[in-house]
């Protein structure tokens, strides 16, 4: 958690966030068929930061579950947004590295949390600078609401419905100090 935030309510712990990656992961073999054809033209893209690492665990789910190895990659969408140049001074751009042809993949492209939309809608742009999916899903852990742009996603893991100057803290061990998802009041965002 951010210093300034006020934990409201602890919506997932580690043991909730792994069934729900569960689940997700079964939803995504729904997508791909693992004996077809289409398979090998499929592909998990992680968003920086948190996305990059739940794209791992969903690839080593769908591994341990179905036998089919999902090639993953890491973008970030940072320079493609609309709104970097005002709210950041000094973006922090990260690693993106794709290292298969996007032309004609299928891709679920994943994140923690869905918000306005400008970052989905920044991310498709960068994805489309490197060439052209035969289709794009969305996946994210929260769909708080409030949306600014008209996208969606087509796997959610939990909807939670936030006001104004409440937001969703997704933690994942492999970065944070602990594991799960709360809802927290951040009196700057007001």
């Amino acid at each position: 958690m951010e210093p300034q935030d006020v934990i409201k309510a602890q919506l997932m712990d580690a043991r909730d966030l792994d069934r729900t990656l569960d689940r997700m992961a079964r939803r995504i073999v729904e997508l791909i068929d693992p004996g077809s054809e289409e398979a090998r033209a499929f592909a998990l893209i992680g968003m920086q930061t948190r996305g990059v690492f739940l794209a791992r665990r969903l690839q080593a789910k769908i591994q341990e579950v179905e036998g089919f190895e999902v090639p993953v990659g890491v973008l970030d969408a940072t320079m493609y947004r609309d709104d970097f140049r005002r709210r950041l001074k000094q973006p922090v751009v990260r690693e993106t590295r794709i290292p298969f042809d996007v032309t004609e993949r299928h891709l679920v492209l994943i994140d923690d949390v869905l918000y306005t939309g400008r970052t989905v809608r920044a991310a498709m742009d960068a994805l489309m600078d490197l060439g052209r999916p035969a289709s794009i899903r969305f996946l994210a852990i929260v769909d708080r609401g409030l949306r600014e742009l008209p996208i969606r996603a087509d796997i959610i893991g939990r909807d939670v419905p936030t006001m104004p100057g409440e937001e969703v803290r997704v933690r994942l061990h492999e970065i944070d100090d602990r594991e799960g998802v709360w809802l927290v009041e951040n009196p700057r965002a007001k």
